[in-house]
């Protein structure tokens, strides 16, 4: 029996070609993950092992205070400072101390653009510390020399290039407020994985450092390095013993190698949990073209099997060939599948970098684990598609089927089909039903989304031939009036055989439902993203900065003041409490901000707000049982503003903002106060107004930026918006941390990310359409080969070429519809359902049909029915009449 398996492996090389394509292309995917997944945590893990080879011992400030009275913005103080470094320096084991400061800098490029100003956080800065030669060993010099003053600083050669700076050039740049300017003496290198995968790097020297981002003397961490036989954890110890307190811990190096292996462990999981998921889908939707392609091979060697039972061959020897025909086709498609594989892995990391991932490079990485577990997944997956197949074969009668090449399904077995299939699509159905009613995406909802969707798609797939009758005799009624005989023909061969054909489409259906379902999702998500990005904007320009700190409280007025600028108005916000409900004010002058949004109010009007007066949302207004002419005692100042703290610092800041002395306060509150306001308007609540809305004098003491703008909102003259931008960055300052986007920029900017994730999927599930499409073709050309003789006659008794080749395009284009109709209207279904779960984090969206992208995936059906069907035909037509009538 391995002989005949052999044979029969070797015998049908090209019809097998298109099945171990389709394990190939599966197996490529999870091959490609697993490898990727190794090489990016194996470069991680080197990444951060370069940084930290020699440190035996990190001291670092856990948490920064926030800037005192009387100090500089910008600056925070820590318990690190020199007087430490020396005492640590001092102990005995002790090689060497390295005292760093870390804070983010913003680069203005040559041409005055913002370097990284949307990502500040990849934006790093820190000191050069001269060892004994002058030179800093973690920063090698490529150019010059190291900052050894206050108006010096070196860039990494990737920053430098990026932003077309050269040695001696002016750089300017931010931390946290104006633009400051000092001349590039140096170039250096770096590994850093954040500069590396796209961010940049500012050095100055200590002093200059400790000024822009601490105080002198102070330092982020102190790194300690181990004279050769000191034992690390001794030395933490020691360490310890001198640190002032809370606020600082002391970690040896390899607790600290081992966090952050465990967090590059954990950051790196849900990636490739996602990539695998869509690996997953191209394997099952191989499975259909693999079970296709052996039922087609048994039904076309039925002879030849009951001819082996006839001379003694068993049922369990028959099953037995056919799983290690199987098993042999998934080996070999899956070594040829894992070397795939490694080549998308190695471009998946710069692919996933344009995006932003911040991925380090290195080189590929290959365990033992990532072949072994793709060759496992491939031949499983083939032997598990051929089982029931070959479950069939065995069950030839040997004289039976000596009469017959091509059976029709048993009725029975398509009477149990077809209740269960009706059984889980109505399942799936009311599954989805229940989804549709509920409004919040946690973790237990969408896994009630995914099990609906799978029992759905599921149903569909069973029920598929029972399904394929009306619906391809409809398209048949098409074909049959355009071309005649040859459309009839090809209805008739479609509805042959619906198992099979349901199985062709079905492969299709998959990829199609799947691609409409986020098709239909992503542009409803995305219209809502687009209406909230500029929900109640009339203007044109936003200005706001970059970082946690605000815009200064006179910048409104300065903005105002530009040529061509109509209205400016300054918004900033506070938290205020009434009623037992936390709610959003929003501060700004009426005047302005009623030129620079649009507001519909319910009672009341945009003039009436004034001192002490304010107008509220009407969803805060039934919740808090307010109504226009109603007095409230409000805290402001007061509750929790995602995280930030509302008013003026004074505790421990335990969520450290970099540059500022915002965060979550768990100190003493001082910009707190009760205020009696009164109600005098109601207005439809807005992105541009949030619950409720006030004057600047009334806000401002309390907001949370700290008495800072959070935003102006500028608009323009008319005919005067185009190059206005350039006015407004001068008008400010020109930091590089400003930012003034247009209402097409902010929409971009908001959909930036989901944008490219969108593509990213389109990009994976495409995998399953290809797959779909080799199934269509592997089901044609068998379908051919099983009707030599029938094609043979049919060109006897006068169909030419020309029919033959028409005749088989169009049962392609036909079954290719099929699947299209079946997984366009599964996805918008499963769309429309699980859309509900988007109501609460985008209270915009709704289901919105992308009317010509649904016509792209029916002419995109067509002509992968085209495409499929062109080997196929052309094999049909150049079929010798008088072989294919004798054939057997």
């Amino acid at each position: 029996m391995l002989r005949t398996a052999l044979r029969n492996v070797l015998a049908h090389k090209a019809r097998l070609m298109m099945t171990a394509l389709a394990v190939l292309l599966g197996v490529a995917f999870v091959s490609g993950t697993l490898v990727f997944a190794d090489t990016t945590a194996t470069a991680f893990r080197n990444a951060s092992g370069k940084s930290l080879k020699g440190v035996a011992v990190s001291v670092r400030a856990e948490g920064d205070t926030a800037t005192p009275a009387g100090e500089e913005e910008g600056q925070r103080t820590t318990s690190l400072d020199a007087a430490l470094a020396r005492k640590i320096r001092a102990l005995p084991g002790v090689a060497s101390v390295r005292p760093t400061v870390n804070g983010e800098a913003t680069l203005a490029a040559k041409n005055g653009r913002p370097v990284n100003a949307g990502n500040n956080s990849q934006n790093l800065a820190t000191n050069y510390l001269r060892d004994k030669d002058g030179k800093d060993s973690h920063f090698p010099l490529k150019e010059g020399r190291g900052p050894a003053a206050e108006g010096e600083l070196a860039l990494d050669a990737k920053t430098a290039e990026k932003a077309g700076y050269r040695l001696g050039d002016t750089v300017r740049f931010a931390t946290d407020g104006p633009a400051l300017t000092k001349k590039l003496v140096g170039i250096v290198t770096t590994d850093d994985p954040q500069v590396t995968a796209g961010g940049t790097l500012t050095l100055f020297d200590t002093e200059t450092a400790q000024k822009l981002f601490r105080h002198p003397g102070q330092f982020d961490e102190i790194a300690v390095a181990a004279q050769d036989g000191t034992d690390e954890r001794a030395l933490t110890d020691q360490v310890r013993t001198l640190l002032p307190g809370k606020g600082v811990r002391a970690t040896s190096g390899a607790d600290l190698v081992a966090e952050q292996s465990a967090q590059i462990a954990e950051n790196t999981q849900s990636l490739t949990k996602t990539l695998l998921v869509f690996a997953g889908i191209a394997l099952f939707v191989g499975v259909f073209l693999i079970a296709n392609t052996f039922t087609m091979l048994i039904a076309q060697r039925s002879r030849e099997i009951a001819l082996m039972r006839a001379v003694g061959a068993s049922r369990r020897q028959v099953v037995r060939s056919v799983l290690i025909e199987a098993a042999l086709l998934g080996l070999v498609a899956s070594a040829a599948g894992f070397a795939l594989g490694l080549g998308i892995a190695t471009v998946l990391r710069p692919l996933l970098n344009t995006t932003g991932a911040g991925l380090p490079d290195g080189p590929l990485v290959i365990t033992p684990a990532a072949p072994l577990s793709s060759l496992a997944v491939g031949v499983v997956v083939t032997v598990l598609a051929a089982w029931l197949p070959s479950r069939k074969a065995a069950k030839i009668a040997p004289v039976a089927v000596l009469s017959s090449v091509d059976q029709a399904p048993h009725a029975r077995a398509l009477v149990v089909r077809n209740v269960l299939g009706t059984l889980l699509t109505a399942a799936g159905l009311l599954v989805m039903f229940y989804v549709s009613t509920l409004t919040t995406s946690t973790e237990p909802h969408l896994m009630t989304a995914m099990l609906g969707g799978v029992l759905t798609l599921l149903g569909v797939i069973v029920l598929a031939p029972l399904l394929s009758r009306p619906l391809i005799s409809l398209a048949g009624r098409a074909t049959t009036r355009w071309f005649g005989v040859s459309g009839k023909l090809a209805k008739e061969n479609a509805l042959r055989n619906p198992r099979r054909t349901a199985a062709t489409a079905s492969a299709l259906m998959i990829g199609l439902a799947l691609i409409t379902g986020l098709t239909v999702g992503g542009h409803s998500a995305q219209r809502a993203m687009d209406g909230e990005a500029t929900q109640g904007l009339a203007a044109d320009y936003k200005v706001t900065n970059s970082t946690a700190r605000g815009l200064d409280a006179d910048a409104a007025g300065k903005v105002a003041r530009v040529p061509g600028v109509a209205a400016a108005a300054p918004v900033t916000s506070a938290g205020l409490d009434t009623r037992g409900r936390y709610a959003v004010i929003t501060g700004t002058d009426p005047k302005a901000f009623g030129e620079a949004a649009r507001l519909d109010f319910q009672a009341g009007t945009l003039d009436d707000i004034g001192p002490g007066r304010i107008a509220v949302s009407d969803e805060f207004a039934e919740q808090a049982g307010l109504h226009v002419g109603g007095t409230i005692d409000a805290d402001l100042g007061s509750g929790t503003d995602s995280g930030t703290d509302i008013g003026t610092d004074t505790g421990t800041d335990s969520g450290t903002n970099p540059g500022t002395g915002t965060g979550k306060n768990t100190g003493t509150d001082t910009g707190k106060a009760r205020k009696k306001l009164s109600v005098v308007g109601i207005y439809t609540r807005t992105r541009a107004a949030d619950d409720a809305l006030g004057t600047l004098s009334d806000v401002l003491p309390y907001s949370t930026s700290s008495q800072e703008l959070e935003n102006v909102l500028v608009k323009a003259e008319t005919g005067q918006a185009p190059g206005l931008e350039r006015k407004i960055r001068a008008a400010l300052g020109d930091s590089p941390l400003l930012k003034v986007r247009s209402q097409e920029q902010l929409v971009k900017e908001n959909n930036g990310p989901f944008t490219t994730v969108l593509n990213m999927m389109y990009g994976l599930l495409g995998m399953a359409v290809i797959i779909a499409i080799l199934g269509v073709v592997n089901t044609l050309a068998m379908s051919v080969f099983e009707r030599t003789r029938e094609i043979g006659m049919l060109r006897a008794i006068g169909l030419d070429r020309s029919g033959a080749r028409q005749m088989v395009r169009l049962e392609s284009v036909v079954i290719s519809l099929f699947g299209a109709a079946l997984g366009i209207g599964t996805g918008i279904f499963l769309a429309w359902a699980g859309g509900s779960l988007m109501t609460t984090s985008m209270p915009l969206y709704e289901t919105v049909l992308p009317w010509g992208s649904l016509g792209v995936f029916l002419v995109l059906a067509l002509v992968i029915g085209v495409l499929a069907a062109i080997w196929p035909a052309r094999r049909a037509a150049r079929l010798n009449m008088l072989h294919a009538m004798q054939s057997a």
